[in-house]
């Protein structure tokens, strides 16, 4: 729950910044002078892309815990007794020992989401965040050509 919290204050400050922006853009805008114009335009569209990365990157967020649930529903997530930190975290040597069966399945089977998905957490487990992103982008990917 903490981490919904921190995307909400994350979400708001955000869009305070893009209403200031905005505020002062269109000050920009007012002036009449070519380089107040120019810079009240880059100050429009700058925020416009924080807009649209901010709402690609919760929507990332909602479809992945919206796989993650379904996965768990069916009883599709990675059952394998690891060792953990105190913290809860899977230890890395651990990670790395359960890998090559979730990418083995991967290869197996490239169109089930399911399998890029247990990669997704195989690879957060072995702390390869950059992958487990990647492999969880897949899984939508993989999910929604299923659904059609």
């Amino acid at each position: 729950m903490s981490a919904r919290v921190g995307v909400a204050v994350m979400a708001a400050l955000l869009a305070l910044y893009i209403l200031l922006v905005g505020w002062r853009a269109v000050q920009f805008l007012q002036t009449g002078d070519p380089v107040g114009i120019a810079m009240g335009v880059a100050l429009i569209v700058l925020p416009l892309v924080a807009a649209w990365a901010l709402g690609r990157e919760l929507w990332f967020g909602v479809r992945a815990e919206q796989l993650a649930r379904r996965l768990e529903i069916e009883g599709g997530l990675p059952d394998d007794v690891v060792a953990t930190t105190p913290s809860g975290r899977v230890t890395r040597d651990e990670g790395d020992a359960v890998f090559p069966r979730y990418r083995a399945e991967v290869e197996a089977d490239p169109s089930d989401w399911k399998a890029w998905f247990r990669l997704s957490l195989a690879y957060d487990a072995a702390g390869d965040r950059r992958r487990a992103r990647g492999a969880v982008r897949e899984a939508i990917r993989r999910e929604r050509v299923a659904e059609r």
